[in-house]
């Protein structure tokens, strides 16, 4: 499962994740992180069987979790199935499918939005 930590310097003063793995016995795997001086996000995958454990002690310590059920959206409408997304998506979630259309993984997505910004006809949307 993955789930998108927000936080601040205000709420959270300690190593969250190490604590978390500690009292959980989890193992927490960091996709993408944007942690400055005043506030941070990150991007985590925790086991399914373990994901409500791991929200609730993250929260406990101060940590706003979203989990995240979906990957990347495609508008339909717009799409021309140009493919500038799958050349530049680190997971391949992005790919072309049998019918020559662009077509998504979603297992695969970690949220970069990269595919996002060079879609040149604003297809592609994160959801939240």
């Amino acid at each position: 499962m993955k789930l998108l930590l927000r936080f601040d310097s205000k709420t959270v003063t300690q190593p969250v994740l190490s604590r978390t793995t500690l009292k959980t016995g989890s193992l927490i795997n960091i996709l993408r992180a944007s942690v400055g001086a005043r506030k941070g996000e990150i991007l985590i995958e925790v086991d399914d069987e373990k994901a409500r454990e791991v929200e609730n002690v993250l929260k406990e310590q101060g940590v706003e979790v979203i989990e995240l059920l979906e990957a990347v959206q495609k508008d339909e409408e717009k799409c021309v199935h140009c493919g500038a997304c799958v050349s530049i998506c680190p997971t391949e979630a992005i790919y072309i499918n049998g019918d020559k259309k662009v077509a998504i993984r979603t297992e695969n997505c970690v949220h970069c939005g990269a595919c996002v910004k060079v879609c040149p006809t604003k297809a592609l949307s994160l959801p939240l």
